[in-house]
């Protein structure tokens, strides 16, 4: 399954907290764009935050965060291994 436009708003949502602290949260104001709103509404919902407009990480909701951050890492990263091990295939 490829990821929606909805998914993906919810992975920018994630990659957004802090994960050196668990003391600080997000807040997500009532003028922010309705696709990040709708984005913390399910992940609260699904129970990775704590609060319907933001708040802090679930247990869960920390592990989607880092694994969220990791693929962005990979993903950003300019040469990753596996960009260099496709290399030796070409």
């Amino acid at each position: 399954m490829p990821y929606t436009p909805d998914l993906v708003h919810e992975l920018n949502t994630l990659i957004r907290f802090d994960l050196e602290t668990s003391q600080h949260g997000i807040k997500v104001h009532k003028t922010a764009d309705p696709e990040v709103i709708a984005a913390t509404q399910r992940l609260h919902a699904k129970g990775l935050l704590t609060l319907v407009d933001g708040g802090y990480l679930t247990g869960l909701g920390r592990d989607a965060a880092e694994h969220a951050q990791a693929v962005l890492t990979i993903l950003t990263s300019s040469t990753s291994p596996a960009a260099a091990a496709q290399k030796d295939f070409a």
